[in-house]
């Protein structure tokens, strides 16, 4: 698919994008390059190739669920301004 110098302006107007009058059959040539790229992708068959998370089938490492810290709320509550059996009160902002 050839894009024209007009089709050109007129995506680059639609994006908001700012181009040179020199610089417009470049970006021409290689939109149209990228969207014949698009369409032989869209040719290809991947009936058999199963989805992949990454490129690269690497396994993602994970810690492990550990409790890495103890329980303060009582140490938190007790320097609170206000609260009520274990909720902190605050002030009211809306009506």
């Amino acid at each position: 698919m050839m894009l024209t110098a007009e089709e050109v302006k007129k995506i680059a107007y639609l994006a908001r994008l700012g181009i040179d009058e020199k610089d417009v059959e470049t970006y021409a040539n290689d939109l149209s390059s990228i969207l014949d790229l698009m369409t032989q992708m869209s040719e290809t068959c991947t009936d058999d190739i199963l989805p992949m998370a990454h490129p690269m089938d690497q396994i993602q490492r994970l810690r492990p669920d550990t409790v890495l810290e103890s329980d303060q709320r009582e140490n938190f509550q007790s320097i609170a301004p206000q609260i009520d059996s274990g909720f902190y009160l605050v002030p009211k902002v809306l009506d």
